[in-house]
């Protein structure tokens, strides 16, 4: 009986209604649950269906062949959909094909991995908790597999608050006598010991490099958060020690800003680390400062994002698309990063207007692709160390999680452009 269920459902995912009819999933301000919506498209590529991304087209919009088993999957989850014909369809094509817009072919849902570690820290990931509530599947890895050569099994990889310069978050002033912390710190400094490494600095330091192997061989990376700066402040200053004895025991350089090479990076230069243990603030990257966050408030605090071609820049539209080019803000350990610290080939994709607060940017490495986008939370504003994880029940259509989503959906696309 079991057996006669699964094929019957099997049937239904691959039988469709007709030759000639699709699926439209609106992402515009029509659709009930845009995040559900990209959980939707991630499974229908996972059951070997091919996805129409519209770039432009009413919020960034799915088209897929209109099958029993994904009108059931949109029922399910409170996804808005249309059935269209075939001609209808090309009309949509015709549109496309004459304004700032275009169609991306996605072919196969990546393999997705998150790095994070084993141990439960008293936060949570906005990335983590967007693919639970979408329901798309991921890979928690850590240091050990990542030592073990286990990055190659992945298309898409994130990091999020994580410390890659081996200072344990610089939460040090405040929390160094918290039982988290103290805890933290000795699982990291076994950690390194197993792997082989005198210090935990050391072990990130490897880590990082590891991770920019993996991009230049053709992965994808996304990094929010302190994952941001302080992943290129391991890559600038690999050569040397930049750790205050506080946090590795020994003694650092006292010239460290001038040794910093920024030809190891991949999207800071020019910038200025902090040592001091004090000082919740890893560099001058971070803007407006982590210990210093001015006059910034929810209710004022906005970015936009940028338009792009998207017959002509396709990438950073994907990564881009949205029903709102206007994001609330939000505050992270690293929250926005400094124009003047960007460098010159990396696109831009969000800034607060009329400041030097750059909120989103992508560049690429070698065969591959890195996104860093600054903040911890979309819909909370500042997340504080043992704040409740945000539910995403109350924030289906958040414009500021779909930016995270895109990256999820982004290496899934086409080399080439789907022809119109």
């Amino acid at each position: 009986m079991r057996m006669l269920i699964k094929i019957f459902i099997m049937v239904a995912i691959i039988l469709p209604y007709s030759l000639s009819a699709k699926f439209l999933i609106p992402m515009d301000d029509k659709q009930n649950d845009h995040l559900k919506a990209y959980g939707v498209a991630y499974s229908v590529l996972k059951q070997g269906v091919k996805v129409d991304w519209l770039l432009n087209y009413r919020g960034g919009s799915f088209v897929m062949d209109a099958y029993e088993g994904i009108k059931r999957e949109c029922l399910l989850k409170n996804v808005t959909y249309f059935e269209i014909t075939s001609g209808q369809y090309n009309e949509i094509l015709a549109e496309i094909d004459n304004e700032n817009m275009d169609v991306i072919l996605l072919e196969k849902a990546p393999e997705m991995a998150v790095y994070s570690p084993p141990s439960k820290l008293p936060w949570d990931d906005a990335v983590t908790l967007v693919l639970t509530y979408s329901e798309i599947p991921y890979k928690i890895i850590y240091d050990e597999e990542i030592m073990a050569g286990e990055l190659k099994k992945y298309d898409w990889l994130h990091l999020h608050h994580e410390d890659f310069t081996g200072q344990y978050g610089k939460f040090y002033r405040s929390y160094r006598n918290a039982a988290w912390y103290i805890q933290e710190k000795k699982d990291q400094e076994n950690r390194a010991a197993s792997l082989g490494f005198s210090k935990v600095s050391l072990l990130k330091r490897s880590i990082a490099l590891k991770i920019r192997d993996y991009i230049a061989n053709g992965g994808f990376m996304f990094a929010m958060c302190s994952a941001t700066d302080s992943y290129d402040i391991a890559l600038a200053s690999q050569h040397f020690d930049a750790v205050h004895p506080v946090f590795d025991g020994d003694g650092y350089e006292s010239d460290y800003n001038k040794k910093l090479d920024y030809s190891q990076t991949l999207a800071f230069e020019n910038f200025q680390i902090y040592p001091d243990p004090n000082r919740y603030e890893y560099s001058s990257i971070d803007i407006p400062p982590s210990d210093k966050p001015l006059s910034l408030n929810a209710a004022s605090d906005y970015f936009s994002l940028f338009e792009f071609s998207a017959k002509w820049d396709p990438v950073p539209t994907m990564l881009t698309q949205n029903h709102s080019q206007l994001i609330k803000g939000f505050m992270g350990q690293s929250t926005g990063f400094n124009r003047s610290n960007i460098k010159k080939h990396i696109i831009v994709m969000g800034e607060t207007e009329n400041t030097d607060r750059v909120r989103y940017i992508h560049g690429n490495y070698g065969k591959g692709t890195f996104t860093f986008f600054g903040g911890h939370d979309p819909e909370d504003y500042r997340h504080y160390v043992g704040d409740p994880p945000t539910n995403l029940d109350l924030h289906r259509n958040s414009p500021g999680y779909r930016l995270i989503l895109n990256n999820m959906l982004f290496p899934a696309a086409k080399k080439e452009k789907r022809k119109t």
